[in-house]
């Protein structure tokens, strides 16, 4: 299954510091130091990270269409939490925390961009 998912930045300093206190809000932690390439968060070393990196190819970021990482979370209370955290830190809202038929039956989701613009998804069930 997925063991990690790259989402790109042109501003390690920044996109760091927003996922620091964004994962940080729902107990995920800073994992993995790529030096000045990027970083990696996660649970433990065995769970699923997410990373920020900067691409290897030294060109610039560009948002995939279609393209999101969703977090699952053990509370609709953490959704709710987590949404805030990503408004509070400059995020974009793409969907208020609510319930979602698209999930079944109690998936309770909210939608936000990171400040590079990628597509994130916190929800869980219940």
């Amino acid at each position: 299954m997925i063991g990690y998912v790259v989402l790109g930045t042109n501003d390690l300093a920044k996109s760091s510091a927003f996922y620091d206190a964004l994962l940080g809000s729902i107990g995920v932690a800073r994992m993995v130091d790529f030096g000045d390439r990027g970083y990696a968060w996660g649970a433990n070393m065995e769970s699923l990270m997410l990373c920020i990196m900067t691409p290897h190819n030294g060109e610039s970021v560009t948002v995939g269409n279609g393209t999101m990482a969703a977090s699952s979370v053990d509370s609709r209370e953490n959704v709710d939490r987590t949404h805030a955290k990503a408004m509070e830190l400059s995020g974009c809202d793409e969907g208020a925390p609510g319930l979602r038929a698209e999930g079944g039956e109690g998936f309770y989701a909210a939608y936000f961009r990171d400040l590079e613009g990628h597509k994130l998804d916190v929800f869980g069930y219940g």
